[in-house]
């Protein structure tokens, strides 16, 4: 995997770069990342299950690790996490299903509404995120200032529930309603958006 100076990072989320849109940073293992969301037209589904319902995924828990999750559903008949994978856009085969707290950075900082945020006790907390993020409320975070990614925009993420790719339990997994940014589980055999990521580690 490919590491950038932090100071070659845009300063702005939505800004084109690296195969796709710039995003945010988090951490993973002690490490900083950046992260991409892909092209909408490239990398997104409209309508996917994550996978089996009733098997338990040990490895596709993690919250923060989206690649090690999507690998995990796509060695288990994921045709999800296999469509994820075999993405190649712009170049790019490092594509990726976001783990919960990817996922939660992607609407925190690229959120395509002016509706006011789902503030209940946990909704928006992520310890992964640089900074870390904390709970929404009704007012933050705002719409974005990213126009391509504002409702109706060309890589407006749409204004329903999209999978991460973090399992909840062995029938359910993560999911994030990108109209308020309610986070809640749902079972796996269900239809929901899913949108590609990928990552690149950040040196000082």
């Amino acid at each position: 995997m490919n590491a950038l100076n932090k100071n070659a990072l845009p300063t702005i989320a939505g800004t084109p770069f690296e195969g796709g849109f710039y995003v945010g940073r988090f951490q993973l293992d002690g490490a900083e990342y950046a992260l991409i969301v892909s092209p909408k037209a490239q990398g997104e589904l409209d309508e996917a299950s994550w996978g089996p319902r009733g098997q338990d995924l040990t490895t596709a828990r993690s919250c923060n690790d989206g690649l090690a999750n999507t690998q995990a559903m796509a060695e288990a008949g994921s045709d999800l996490g296999r469509w994820m994978l075999a993405l190649d856009i712009n170049g790019f085969t490092d594509w990726y299903l976001p783990s919960r707290d990817e996922l939660e950075l992607c609407y925190r900082h690229l959120k395509p509404t002016t509706q006011d945020n789902w503030a209940s006790f946990r909704d928006g907390d992520n310890p992964s995120s640089l900074p870390v993020g904390y709970p929404y409320t009704a007012e933050s975070p705002v719409q974005t200032t990213a126009v391509a990614f504002r409702d109706n925009g060309e890589q407006a993420f749409e204004p329903t529930w999209h999978w991460a790719s973090t399992q909840y339990s062995p029938n359910n997994a993560w999911i994030q309603l990108f109209d308020d940014g309610g986070q809640n589980d749902v079972h796996k055999g269900n239809a929901c958006r899913a949108r590609a990521v990928r990552r690149f580690k950040v040196t000082p």
